[in-house]
């Protein structure tokens, strides 16, 4: 293993209503990794704090946490942003305005001034989002608070298919379990063979993208035109055609892309690129069919259109994919 030569102090930034595996999977992977660091005769990489703003705060399922005040502690090096408990769109806009939140946001801005790398996975993204710190900057989220975010941080570019987008001293993560991605990442900063070899006690692949996860008419039953839209694209990947779209179901195209940008978060030409995408996926991982056979099945000129835009959004090619099939 790679000899690194300092101690990274890493802040986790715990408030009420956490979401339980966020914070369990960050602290579990980085203290494995000081663990197994010790077992190959190296320093343990990393000086783990919990903080936040009240010294005693409860997870979503009841457990309590004690944390330190930032002031009792050095600045970190790195600052994680766990999951809060809240899933929908609504409580999130409630929690975003607690006090214990808006000091956690001045935690944040206070640390990444200072010069500290900040991290942030699944809801808590929409924390680090509420600084105003990734304004100008790409970012990714849970996939299927895609629509929300987009609307409630329209100065975010975000890319709610990738699992991990870092921008410089700021990086955040996708949904629940992309926690763990984020943990490793952190580890692979001090030392790629110790994260892994971590990756390997846990089990855990390699995952770039959440394309595969998704499910692109998640949000579409919110609105009745949307919703009838989901259905005449997925009848017609393979010769989609929008003003057909829209007199079939009864709209204008100019009503049909204001409805679809509403609700989804996105145009609907980008949201059938999602349906192919999806469709695209299931067919690999479920059929022999050729690449060329599936591109003209879900509405594409050629296999070699296929394949760059399936590496582009999942960060794995068709070779690699079946293979894993065949595991």
């Amino acid at each position: 293993m790679e000899r690194y030569d300092f101690d990274m102090r890493v802040h986790i930034l715990v408030v009420d209503g956490m979401f339980d595996i966020g914070l369990s999977v960050v602290l579990d992977t980085l203290v494995m990794a000081n663990e197994l660091a010790t077992h190959e005769g190296t320093p343990r990489p990393f000086e783990i704090a919990l903080v936040g703003p009240r010294r005693h705060v409860r997870t979503q399922r009841g457990f309590g946490v004690r944390a330190q005040r930032a002031a009792e502690l050095d600045r970190p090096d790195f600052v994680l942003v766990p999951a809060l408990g809240e899933k929908t769109p609504d409580d999130l806009s409630t929690a975003l305005t607690r006090r214990d939140i808006g000091a956690a946001r001045n935690h944040l801005i206070d640390w990444h001034e200072g010069g500290a790398h900040v991290a942030a996975a699944c809801t808590g993204t929409y924390v680090l989002a509420s600084t105003g710190l990734l304004d100008g900057l790409r970012a990714t989220t849970t996939w299927w608070l895609g629509p929300d975010f987009r609307r409630r941080f329209p100065d975010v570019e975000l890319d709610d298919t990738r699992m991990l987008v870092e921008q410089g001293a700021l990086v955040t993560a996708g949904a629940a379990l992309a926690h763990v991605d984020l943990a490793l990442w952190m580890v692979r900063q001090v030392s790629p063979t110790l994260a892994a070899i971590t990756s390997r006690y846990l089990l855990f692949d390699d995952r770039p993208s959440q394309a595969t996860y998704a499910m692109p008419d998640h949000f579409a039953h919110q609105d009745p035109i949307v919703e009838r839209f989901e259905v005449y694209a997925r009848e017609h990947l393979r010769d989609f055609d929008m003003a057909r779209a829209a007199k079939s179901i009864g709209t204008t195209p100019r009503t049909l892309q204001r409805r679809v940008q509403r609700v989804l978060g996105r145009t609907p030409i980008h949201y059938v690129g999602d349906l192919r995408v999806a469709q695209a996926i299931h067919r690999i991982d479920t059929t022999d069919d050729s690449i060329d056979a599936i591109a003209e099945a879900v509405g594409y000129q050629d296999g070699a259109t296929l394949r760059a835009l399936l590496r582009k959004r999942t960060g794995v090619g068709l070779r690699a994919r079946r293979a894993r099939r065949s595991e």
